[in-house]
């Protein structure tokens, strides 16, 4: 009785707050986004409350909607046109459910899954955790050591790999533990079976029961319901925790800050294995009841097509995925779309405006926030080049603050009395959010490696004794308290005594080029001051002109931004979630030994750019060439 008044007490308060949003806000822009903020934080708050009391899970919130839609599509596989129902899927996670305990695996197992996103992939992560097993959540791209290396430290029992990838299993047979269980779906020719010594797992699933499995689930909200893997942008990938509270808490965001409705159809060509595809897609899905369409892979040809074909009214989009779509030509179909949303991140500021206008999407939903951080932020009224917003008037209503840092070491810098400095408006800092893991908004779960955990925590931060989650990202706050991504760590580099954002130049350099691919970083170079700027630009035609480029850089940027060296390659890397992949061209540097692509520099006295022989990366190395 006591908590039914509480809560008729709580939705009095929030229909009281609607009406001063649509009545009295909208006079006060600054004062009515705040507001925004904050009811929808109080909004979700209340729901992990009402879940955490209730001992919900999320299998249990999904039973939930699945009471409420039993015959309605969830899940519309793009590649095939199979849908499944809600209750279809929640059958068949049932049958992965009883499979799971057929095995003799408990709760805190962990099940690695690798294949090619399919709805059967959410009905095996959703089958094993009705029974505590955890899944974790393989990266299809990987090979070789970095795939043993995500197997290895998620102390998987078993692996379930699609027919698609099983040349890639095949490479690590050899290595996997023999314990390690392994399990096929799809089409694979007996003497493959045998070969890998896998079992079919479709005709398992297929003869298994579809009722809901007998035991009873010992996990909590706050426990954990499966593993995502950082992208390994900068080293092997992490394993990152996920807890049930984490996966409900980024769904409800998503949906409450961009105003998704029931009757959404959402496009999500994003990988399974990612937490926007999984949890700010699917989780749309199973939470809200919302249809999710499911893409087997990105495609920017058929994008569109598809939006029309399933009558979708979301997209997501993550990483350049927006560029990729505007550098494709102009089709028809681009603009008969019932599209009205686009979600995701990484949206760069210069794309932003030409995607809306081009495609005439109404609203884009940019957010910011890490599988695992504890400081997520959303734009929710579409500011251009925000990816959120915070009250400078209650920032302690959301405890996140950007701090001042090292230029050089990126290492936070401390008062008289040992606490960080908070940055002023209009000063780059280190994104970070204080831990309280009482509370699901404020806990930090984690990786899977203790070591890798302790890294990005600091002590000492706001308060004597307190700690806080490092994203290891920089950005800058203006006055209103819009936030706009700046760099990650190490990414910034500094030249001519200025600092070189290369989240900036790449951005200015890919409009030049008509949206191509471009990775920018520092490099050392004997005897130079500070990091030389170098671009690796994708030039898949051969045309690549160094010196009408140059004209056109010398006009854009100050001569501290401007590239010393271009390396002109087919490709730039990309990670398996659309982001610039730097690790490889960061080692490689300008030597010309280690690539067969052309590298140039820029030679001041002459004013052009100039082919890097072995002759002249001699004479760099010996500190000889001034720049």
């Amino acid at each position: 009785v006591p908590y039914l008044f509480f809560e008729c007490i709580v939705m009095f308060i929030f229909r009281f707050l609607d009406f001063f949003y649509l009545i009295v806000c909208p006079c006060n822009e600054q004062n009515f986004f705040i507001f925004c903020g904050l009811y929808v934080l109080l909004k979700v708050k209340l729901a992990l409350w009402h879940h955490i009391r209730n001992r919900n899970t999320i299998p249990s919130i999904f039973a939930q909607t699945v009471a409420r839609h039993p015959d309605k599509p969830a899940l519309v596989y793009e590649a095939t046109g199979e849908t499944w129902t809600f209750s279809q899927l929640d059958q068949i996670s049932n049958a992965v459910s009883h499979w799971a305990l057929s095995q003799g695996w408990t709760a805190g197992d962990v099940v690695a899954l690798f294949m090619e996103s399919r709805p059967l992939q959410v009905a095996l992560w959703l089958g094993l955790a009705k029974v505590g097993v955890e899944a974790a959540l393989i990266n299809f791209n990987l090979r070789r050591d970095s795939l043993l290396h995500c197997l290895g430290v998620s102390a998987s029992r078993a692996l379930v790999f699609g027919a698609e990838l099983a040349d890639a299993v095949s490479e690590v047979s050899s290595s996997l533990s023999e314990s390690m269980v392994r399990f096929s779906t799809g089409d694979l020719r007996p003497d493959q079976m045998a070969a890998l010594n896998c079992h079919p797992l479709d005709s398992i699933l297929a003869s298994a029961p579809r009722n809901p499995p007998p035991c009873v689930m010992s996990k909590g909200f706050n426990d954990r319901l499966f593993y995502i893997y950082t992208s390994g942008t900068t080293g092997l990938p992490k394993a990152a925790i996920v807890v049930h509270s984490r996966y409900y808490r980024i769904a409800a965001f998503g949906y409450h800050s961009f105003r998704m409705r029931p009757d959404d159809i959402i496009y999500d060509c994003l990988p399974l294995y990612h937490s926007a595809g999984n949890i700010m897609g699917v989780g749309q899905c199973l939470i809200h009841g919302i249809t999710v369409v499911v893409k087997k892979k990105f495609s920017a040809s058929r994008f569109w097509e598809d939006c029309i074909k399933h009558n979708c009214t979301v997209v997501q989009y993550i990483g350049e995925i927006c560029r990729y779509l505007l550098s494709q030509p102009v089709r028809p179909s681009e603009r008969q779309h019932r599209v009205r949303l686009a979600v995701g991140n990484g949206l760069r500021p210069s794309v932003w405006e030409a995607f809306m206008e081009r495609f005439g999407v109404k609203q884009i939903g940019e957010f910011y926030g890490a599988t695992e951080c504890n400081c997520s932020i959303a734009n929710m009224d579409g500011k251009v080049g925000a990816c959120g917003f915070n009250s400078r008037i209650l920032p302690n209503v959301y405890p996140i603050r950007l701090l001042k840092v090292n230029e050089e070491t990126m290492e936070l810098v401390r008062d008289k009395q040992g606490l960080c400095v908070p940055c002023r408006p209009g000063e780059p800092g280190l994104l970070v959010g204080r831990i309280n893991q009482e509370d699901p908004l404020r806990r930090f779960d984690g990786y899977a490696s203790q070591d890798a955990t302790r890294k990005k925590i600091a002590y000492n931060v706001f308060k004597k004794n307190d700690s806080a989650y490092l994203s290891g990202d920089v950005l800058v706050m203006d006055e209103l308290g819009y936030m706009y991504f700046r760099d990650r760590s190490g990414d910034t580099f500094r030249w001519k005594g200025e600092n070189v954002s290369t989240t900036e130049v790449e951005g200015t350099l890919s409009s030049l080029l008509g949206q191509t691919d471009v990775a920018v970083f520092g490099v050392n170079v004997p005897g130079v001051e500070g990091k030389a700027g170098m671009a690796a630009i994708a030039d898949s035609t051969g045309n690549f002109n160094c010196n009408s480029f140059l004209k056109e850089v010398q006009q854009a940027l100050p001569p501290y931004a401007r590239p010393i060296f271009l390396r002109i390659s087919p490709c730039v890397d990309t990670t398996g979630t659309f982001k610039i992949q730097k690790t490889r061209l960061q080692r490689e540097g300008y030597d010309p030994r280690l690539t067969t692509d052309q590298i140039y520099f820029l030679n001041s006295r002459v004013g052009r750019y100039e082919l890097v022989t072995e002759e002249l990366y001699n004479a760099f190395e010996k500190g000889s060439i001034s720049l």
